[in-house]
């Protein structure tokens, strides 16, 4: 396999540092930015050791593959489209990454799951829609994280995202037009 074509992200740290990650041109689709990935996996430094991560709207994987390059046990990752899923098997194979890819959309994925799946999710769905919510409320309410797990959540400021009931954030930061923070599960929700 030789270098990825079309648009590409490259991973930032770990055992795939500056490995190139392909994904196809389709609308919406954008990787979360450099500057903000740098931020993020900062940030989740200290439980991403052993982690259980799912990346549910996975896009060009950087979140998931970044996950696993830093030190993860596990990463699933989700996406409804096939030129993305496609792609992400191409990544997984260049890479030689254990990584699960699940062609699937978000709710389905979701509802199909236990409770306590993983430590760590990243969910950075298509701005302006409801998919943000609608995934937040899913697992929420199934308890698919678990008890002392985060989530990872990005939207555009223009947004204005407020977190639902059951979750505070933890960290939160501004990258031009991106918003992006880590929550976890409000105390009085946790067992």
């Amino acid at each position: 396999m030789g270098r990825p074509k079309g648009p590409r992200v490259r991973l930032i740290a770990g055992q795939w540092r500056g490995r190139l990650l392909a994904f196809p041109a389709e609308p919406g689709l954008r990787p979360t930015p450099d500057r903000v990935r740098e931020t993020l996996f900062n940030w989740l430094d200290p439980w991403l050791a052993g982690a259980r991560c799912l990346d549910l709207f996975a896009g060009s994987g950087a979140l998931g593959f970044e996950a696993l390059s830093r030190g993860a046990a596990a990463a699933t990752l989700v996406d409804c489209n096939p030129a993305v899923v496609a792609a992400l098997r191409e990544n997984r194979e260049r890479l030689g990454a254990e990584a699960l890819i699940v062609a699937s959309g978000a709710q389905d994925y979701l509802a199909a799951q236990g409770p306590a799946g993983f430590d760590i999710v990243f969910l950075d769905p298509p701005y302006a829609s409801r998919l943000l919510s609608d995934a937040l409320t899913t697992i929420l309410a199934q308890r698919i994280l678990k008890a002392a797990g985060l989530i990872y959540i990005e939207s555009a400021v223009a947004d204005r995202f407020e977190l639902p009931a059951g979750l505070r954030w933890h960290r939160r930061g501004q990258a031009g037009l991106v918003a992006f923070g880590v929550a976890a599960r409000a105390p009085e929700d946790c067992p």
